[in-house]
């Protein structure tokens, strides 16, 4: 931090973190980089967040360093991030001045923010929309240029404390700097955690599994080396990527999965991206012949994932694991049958009426950010991709949800839009195979159903 320019630090916590109050997913990736960085470096000033910090052994001190001498820090406390909320605190106590507070509108901040200004924006969980990144650009450009200019206190700590003095302990920190740096190196020494991370994210788009997987354990090592709380995006990150890699083989790559899992309080959490994924993995279990209790363990899961998120993805699984449990030792008798069958009916029911919700407001956003999309730009590209791969994942949907009730034309109509949309080979791939599935399970039992479910020519 030597040299003239002025320095942002950025307090918020990276990729995609869960809102526990309301269950909400949130990729804070694209809340840095599409609403905090851009206006940033627009007004001259470096812009760094933790994860960008290129260290060796611990970042604590380079972090209380930047929470001390950065010229200005922008705290996004979306999803109500511990660390955020913690570095925030530290910030207020060591700078009267320069302190901007931001979060997704939907926030629940505690009652001790009630008097900070916190300036709130609009997050659609996995997106955020065109015109919601032109307006908050343009208020938070404003803010950053308001707050250098004044020095106007805006850490409560120093308004109810005014005869406070801000500390100044150069020497001392740039003396910890030095004996950090002399510690042992970590793997992948030089190199920022959000490089190591864009690598095995790139790495899965060209499904080499077993390199994202390395990369995810370095990062999960780089990331617990600062604190002793896992970071459940990373923990999820590896569990996908061990269990995709399949090394040695499939069954250990799965229990190895579980096992990831759990060791972030899988069985007490309430976060449904944590539970969804064991639901996958105790599903692909069964599947592979470990027995009926992974079958009720699957089901147990995604019914807490469904009923926390109410959404798609989960109530497709949820349906097929409980057809799956109509056809298994588990049904004593047909009346088992016929339960399973009912509840796997009313949860297709239902993922019908979320197809046609998502597909309104997939629709509607798609229209508004049709400046974005064309503009030629990377961000444009990567808007459209998202779409279309949203719009194609709701019509599989509604395809399968129609084949398990028995409506065929339905069914039909929704797989010939499919093909008119833009997918990758591995969506349909995905797609036949959980259609094939669930065929071969309803011949089982459809029987039962009345009217009785007849497979399709």
């Amino acid at each position: 931090m030597a040299n003239d320019k002025k320095r942002c630090f950025v307090v918020m916590g990276f990729g995609i973190k869960t809102d526990y109050i309301n269950g909400r997913k949130l990729d804070l990736n694209k809340s840095y980089r599409l609403l905090i960085k851009p206006v940033v470096e627009a007004k001259g000033i470096e812009c760094v967040r933790a994860d960008e910090i290129t260290h060796s052994g611990s970042i604590d001190v380079q972090m209380y360093q930047e929470l001390l001498q950065a010229d200005l820090v922008i705290a996004d406390l979306s999803t109500l991030n511990a660390n955020a909320l913690y570095e925030l605190g530290v910030r207020h106590a060591l700078r009267p001045f320069t302190t901007i507070v931001i979060s997704e509108n939907k926030l629940m901040y505690p009652f001790d923010l009630n008097h900070v200004v916190i300036h709130s924006y609009q997050h659609l969980g996995d997106a955020i929309d065109y015109e919601e990144v032109e307006r908050f650009r343009g208020a938070l450009g404003n803010v950053i240029q308001s707050v250098l200019e004044k020095n106007q206190a805006d850490s409560p700590v120093y308004t109810y404390l005014n005869s406070l003095i801000p500390p100044k302990l150069q020497e001392q920190i740039e003396k910890a700097v030095v004996e950090s740096e002399k510690k042992e190196a970590m793997p992948e020494i030089g190199k920022a955690l959000s490089l190591i991370i864009q690598e095995a994210e790139d790495a899965i788009e060209i499904k080499d599994y077993a390199k994202a997987k390395n990369l995810f354990q370095t990062a999960v090592m780089l990331s617990s080396t600062n604190s002793a709380q896992k970071d459940t995006y990373l923990i999820h990150r590896l569990a996908f990527t061990t269990y995709k890699a399949a090394q040695p083989n499939l069954l250990s790559a799965l229990y190895e999965s579980l096992e990831l899992l759990q060791s972030i309080h899988l069985d007490t959490s309430n976060d449904p991206e944590t539970v969804s994924s064991a639901g996958a993995v105790e599903k692909k279990l069964y599947e592979c012949g470990e027995g009926d209790q992974h079958l009720e363990n699957s089901i147990l899961y995604y019914q807490r994932s469904y009923y926390l998120l109410n959404n798609r993805y989960n109530g497709i699984n949820l349906a097929m694991t409980l057809l799956y449990h109509a056809t298994s030792n588990l049904a004593k008798n047909d009346q088992d049958r016929i339960a399973d069958l009912i509840f796997a009916q009313r949860t297709w029911t239902r993922v019908l009426y979320l197809c046609d919700r998502d597909w309104k407001l997939i629709q509607e956003k798609e229209k508004n950010d049709q400046a974005l999309i064309n503009d030629g730009t990377k961000d444009g590209q990567e808007l459209q991709e998202y779409y279309n791969s949203q719009k194609y994942w709701i019509l599989v949907n509604r395809a399968e949800a129609s084949f398990g009730l028995g409506n065929f034309e339905t069914y039909r109509i929704s797989l010939e839009e499919s093909k008119n949309t833009p997918f990758h080979p591995w969506q349909l791939e995905s797609f036949t195979e959980q259609i094939g599935k669930l065929e071969a399970e309803m011949k089982k039992v459809g029987h039962l159903l009345e009217p009785k479910w007849v497979a399709p020519n």
